[in-house]
């Protein structure tokens, strides 16, 4: 088990356009050979966006782009003809793969926070796609088979322990709160790599929020 910790990532974005992001993985002018991917998982980015700011029409493709919002509505715009309003326990799920533009902005009034995780894809090309599930229930697995790789949401109560999923590649992300894994104490915005992953409970320290990645 590989823990990293919220301090140690990669700082990004444009303060001065109200965008901050914190890059888990190699980002931009942020380059680690060590630190290029886990898994299928190539970036998870806790991005920060002030009202009224947001990333303009850029290209994505042949990657899966999964989005979780935190707090606040994050708008998105897509070139195939999308527009929709991402609110908490919303995933979203752009497959860009022969190629796709999106806009992201806060139109509202408040803070946005938003993690976003790219994904390799098994096979690249093929027709961009787009989904929202909306309220997404907790322990309800989101898949994303074309990257091999399936999301697990836990919600939990202080004191209450989930399993994590067995599989050969876990990424366990804490959105909020802390949890107790493996020993180790992980608050909000710490992360832990899990390899060949084998009977491994969560317990929560306090009332906490967890996105875990199974990847094979």
């Amino acid at each position: 088990m590989d823990v990293r910790r919220a301090d140690e990532r990669y700082p990004g974005g444009d303060r001065s356009a109200g965008i901050e992001s914190w890059h888990a993985f190699s980002f931009g002018p942020h380059y680690d050979p060590d630190n290029l991917r886990f898994g299928a998982l190539i970036a998870c980015n806790e991005e920060q966006l002030a009202p009224g700011a947001g990333f303009d029409e850029h290209p994505h493709s042949h990657t899966e782009i999964v989005t979780w919002v935190v707090e606040g509505e994050l708008t998105h715009r897509d070139t195939a003809g999308h527009e929709t309003v991402v609110r908490a326990g919303d995933v979203q799920r752009l497959s860009s793969a022969g190629g796709v533009r999106h806009v992201e902005r806060n139109d509202g009034d408040a803070p946005l926070t938003f993690v976003q995780m790219w994904l390799a894809p098994r096979d690249p090309g093929g027709e961009p796609s787009y989904e929202i599930v909306r309220g997404i229930a907790d322990s309800t697995p989101y898949a994303v088979p074309e990257a091999g790789a399936m999301l697990h949401v836990r919600r939990l109560a202080a004191g209450e322990r989930t399993a994590v999923p067995d599989g050969a590649y876990v990424y366990v992300h804490v959105v909020r709160g802390a949890v107790r894994l493996g020993g180790e104490e992980l608050g909000a915005g710490d992360a832990a790599r899990v390899t060949a992953a084998e009977d491994v409970d969560a317990v929560a320290v306090t009332a906490a929020e967890v996105l875990l990645w199974e990847m094979s």
